[in-house]
């Protein structure tokens, strides 16, 4: 067990996220404005101490001093160059995010270097390509912050995937840079971190009727789905089969990669799911606002169905904010429950798979050490983080502001840049040749399509009985007194 945590991926992910939060949570921690000096230390140092503060006085807010040091390329117009720098101008204050780009290279290069020498003894090999994976990761980043590219929500997950996939699909990956494509190291530790986003008060905000669309749908689908693959279609591959069904059920890329580790997916099968997934999303977070606004759905069950059904959270932000801000809060809360299902999905996956697919022929079942051998322990540390920052969240004087300072100023942008070098190695790693036995008979694509339909209709009607019957009067309230600001 200790070789195990001193050397398998899951637990260096656990180590390496756990790590990242922890340090950006006691830098806004040792930071905020009411830590102040005492009396007797500032009377020997010779501050005079400042008189009571009028009642009237607004509080000061709380920032990460990590922010500035932390970033991702901007927005831009015509010039490229504007997503890392623009001058100071009269109406507006000058905006660096090199600096900040360059200060993420470096803390996720060196904890990553310093894994891989513990881990594997390839410390040095990472870190000498690890430069170039992060700098393809920092052009997709780039691609997608032009102003029209954005305005579209084609998110630096695509960009990230078509740059990796055309190199591999032209000249090759070079084998120099590979031993820094390590695809499920950054998504596992990119998940671990996604915990502390993952707020407990958010699944209490809508209770029962969030519950409803979020956990009874989200686990029918998936199952209908998987089945219809392997009876119906006839997918050869299972691992496939599972992959895009928990990708197109619950919450779309997160998902899939934890799924996929769960089941033991290959690279090109997680590719494929991936690249179905952001597709789709594109096409329903235009499409399903103008259905909704067109047949005069009100907001509170369009909110939710959006949350229920549009894969990626960024994507259920901007399409809810067509219909207004509490279609944005109810779809944000209800995706946000949902996003929970990780690691639940992730852990019956896993069982299943070891239990059922993967037994020996003679029928033995495998005991509770083959089980926990299998199981994705990267699981773990998502779930502990969730639970540790919903505690602070919680229990805190200050713990919503001092939570959403650290993730906002720090977190979010380090786990953003892991998903966006994972998404990188994907394309990377894979080869539309070994893709095409897959792809035969397009099976992959009717096994998606039927699966969202059905997601679709569920989880409108789910919305509909919770939303806009059951829960209604419920659901205004909670919404206005607990939700909107």
């Amino acid at each position: 067990m200790l070789t195990e945590m001193r050397t398998h991926e899951d637990w260096w992910a656990i180590w390496c996220g756990g790590m990242l939060l922890v340090l950006a949570f006691l830098a806004v921690w040792v930071n905020r404005p009411d830590v102040a000096p005492s009396t007797e230390t500032a009377a020997k140092s010779g501050v005079e101490q400042p008189a009571e503060l009028p009642a009237e006085q607004p509080a000061v807010e709380i920032r990460s001093p990590l922010k500035p040091y932390l970033s991702k390329p901007g927005k831009w117009t015509d010039n490229p160059l504007d997503a890392f720098y623009q001058s100071a101008t009269e109406e507006t204050a000058a905006v660096d995010k090199l600096t900040g780009t360059l200060g993420a290279m470096v803390v996720i290069g060196v904890l990553f270097t310093l894994a891989m020498q513990f881990r594997t003894g390839t410390g040095s090999a990472f870190l000498l390509a690890f430069p170039c994976v992060f700098l393809l990761a920092t052009l997709a980043y780039t691609m997608a912050g032009q102003r029209v590219v954005s305005d579209y929500n084609l998110e630096y997950a695509l960009w990230a995937l078509l740059v990796g996939l055309i190199i591999s699909n032209t000249v090759g990956t070079p084998p120099w840079l590979k031993p820094a494509a390590v695809t499920e190291f950054y998504i596992k530790t990119g998940l671990v971190m996604l915990g502390a986003e993952v707020l407990l008060s958010r699944l209490l905000a809508l209770g029962l009727p969030g519950i409803c669309v979020a956990w009874i749908v989200t686990p029918i689908v998936l199952i209908t789905t998987y089945w219809f693959g392997q009876k119906v279609l006839k997918m050869p591959s299972r691992s496939l089969n599972m992959v895009i069904s928990a990708d197109m059920s619950v919450c779309g890329v997160s998902a899939a990669i934890a799924t996929a580790a769960a089941c033991k997916a290959k690279k090109e099968e997680l590719s494929l799911a991936i690249g179905m997934s952001l597709s789709f999303t594109v096409v329903m977070m235009v499409v399903l606002p103008l259905l909704i606004q067109a047949i005069g759905m009100d907001e509170y069950v369009g909110g939710a169905w959006l949350g229920g059904t549009i894969d990626s959270t960024g994507a259920v932000a901007a399409a809810g904010s067509v219909l207004g801000k509490t279609a944005e809060q109810v779809a944000m809360t209800v995706k946000m429950i949902q996003n929970i299902l990780i690691g639940v999905t992730a852990f019956g996956v896993a069982l299943y798979w070891t239990l059922r697919v993967e037994r020996n022929p003679a029928g033995d079942r495998p005991g509770l050490s083959e089980i926990w051998y299998r199981f994705p322990k990267f699981v773990l540390g998502f779930l502990f983080a969730s639970i540790f920052f919903s505690l602070l969240h919680g229990t805190l004087e200050s713990g919503p502001e001092l939570v959403n300072a650290t993730i906002k100023g720090s977190t979010k942008t380090l786990r953003g840049w892991l998903f966006c070098l994972a998404f990188v190695s994907i394309g990377l790693e894979t080869n539309f040749r070994e893709l095409l036995p897959s792809l035969r008979g397009g099976k992959p694509l009717w096994l998606y399509l039927f699966g969202q339909s059905l997601n679709l209709c569920l989880t409108l009607l789910m919305a509909w009985l919770m939303f806009g019957i059951v829960f209604r009067e419920l659901i205004e309230t909670i919404v206005q007194d607990t939700l909107l600001p």
